[in-house]
């Protein structure tokens, strides 16, 4: 990573909830409200931009852990504001508190650790895992 990247810096992004960022399933809506799985994408993309501009050619950053809670509603509409700010930098692991907030308060809290990586050496994992997804189809399929 290039130099520069400290404790206490953060990015933040905001986003309105959209119909498409509801709890739904299989096409299913659960309730229209912020689903978690959205507010963890933003969660993460938060965190990402804590790390970007430190970020050599070379390297990707990746999630490596995600512990968030959830703790109010947001509905669809509503503005969301997210902040994720650097709390530790171990060898190639960058952790982020991250916080959630819409206008009535705070919605959520938790950590998002990434790993940075060599590009190259993801690259190689991602055609390991072609290869092995081959000859599982290929296995499956004889069955």
């Amino acid at each position: 990573m290039k130099p520069g990247l400290q404790v206490g810096q953060s990015a933040q992004i905001e986003v309105n909830v959209t119909p498409d960022m509801v709890a739904a399933f299989e096409g299913t809506i659960v309730h229209e409200l912020y689903s978690t799985s959205s507010l963890v994408h933003h969660m993460e993309w938060a965190a990402r931009k804590t790390i970007l501009p430190y970020l050599e050619n070379h390297e990707e950053g990746m999630g490596y852990h995600v512990d968030v809670h959830h703790t109010m509603f947001t509905p669809e509409g509503m503005k969301v504001r997210i902040t994720a700010t650097v709390s530790a930098i171990r060898e190639t692991k960058i952790e982020c508190d991250v916080e959630a907030f819409n206008c009535r308060g705070k919605i959520a809290k938790g950590v998002i650790v990434q790993s940075i990586v060599q590009k190259s050496w993801l690259e190689n994992k991602i055609k390991e895992l072609e290869v092995v997804d081959s000859i599982v189809r290929e296995h499956n399929s004889v069955r």
